[in-house]
């Protein structure tokens, strides 16, 4: 009994988090896959959608893992620390590293949405996504 309580509200947790959006302006992550890489002891891939509504955008975050950005559908914004925002459409890629803090993450647009596709190269069983305080002055 302890152990579907447990299970119960860990997948209430997950559902929560990727798949509902907390407010209009944050994004939709769906997981479509994760699998172990074979040969590679210790990694997985997981592959995510994100939808952004017009105007949405992610807070600042990292990866912890070599991530690859599709955009699917739409126009995005996406920047790492130290680097010049990029402005994507459907069709081209932008890459993040390990190290790599995600600054900017958004729809450019305020009237279309956007989809894009994350492939992320992560250890295994660690999170997809560790948000990143940002510092005020």
């Amino acid at each position: 009994m302890c152990t579907f309580k447990i299970t119960a509200a860990l997948l209430t947790s997950l559902l929560c988090f990727v798949s509902i959006p907390l407010s209009a302006q944050e994004p939709t992550v769906t997981p479509v896959v994760t699998k172990a890489l074979t040969g590679i002891p210790g990694k997985e891939i997981l592959v995510l959608t994100v939808e952004y509504a017009p105007g949405g955008s992610d807070a600042v975050h990292r990866h912890n893992a070599n991530a690859i950005v599709y955009v699917l559908e739409g126009s995005v914004v996406e920047q790492v620390k130290g680097g010049k925002p990029v402005t994507l459409t459907a069709g081209q890629t932008f890459y993040e590293g390990p190290g790599d803090i995600h600054v900017v993450g958004r729809n450019a647009s305020r009237t279309r949405p956007a989809k894009i596709l994350a492939i992320l190269v992560k250890d295994k069983g660690a999170p997809a996504l560790v948000p990143v305080a940002q510092r005020t002055p």
